[in-house]
């Protein structure tokens, strides 16, 4: 069984920044991408960042050039450092993992994702 913990959410002024983590277990986290979406209140849940199986990477143009994604493997972890923050950022920030070994390319779509973590809420203050 796939499990999703996230860790790193907190509140920020605009301008700072955070880094969240996302650690995984229950199968072989190099296998698959790894994706961070956010969801603010009254909103759909949105894509941020993903990274492919072999480490290749795609953005939403609203987080390009201020938010990085990464992941380690031998930690099982992936990371979200995000800077310049501002409060449009403000959400809760879901981890999700491909459902699909290898895929070769970052999915957007979050039906692709078949397992999510619990979230954690970032708040951006002005």
């Amino acid at each position: 069984q796939v499990q999703l913990v996230e860790s790193g959410g907190g509140l920020v002024q605009a301008g700072g920044s955070l880094r969240l983590s996302c650690l995984a277990s229950g199968r072989t986290f190099s296998r698959y991408g790894m994706a961070w979406f956010r969801q603010a209140p009254g909103k759909e849940r949105e894509f941020g960042a993903g990274i492919r199986w072999d480490g290749g990477t795609y953005y939403a143009d609203s987080v390009k050039g201020r938010f990085t994604i990464s992941r380690d493997n031998a930690k099982n972890t992936v990371y979200l450092q995000m800077n310049s923050l501002k409060p449009e950022d403000t959400a809760v920030y879901y981890c999700g993992a491909d459902g699909r070994a290898f895929r070769d390319f970052v999915s957007s779509s979050n039906t692709e994702y078949g397992y999510w973590g619990q979230g954690t809420q970032v708040t951006v203050s002005s």
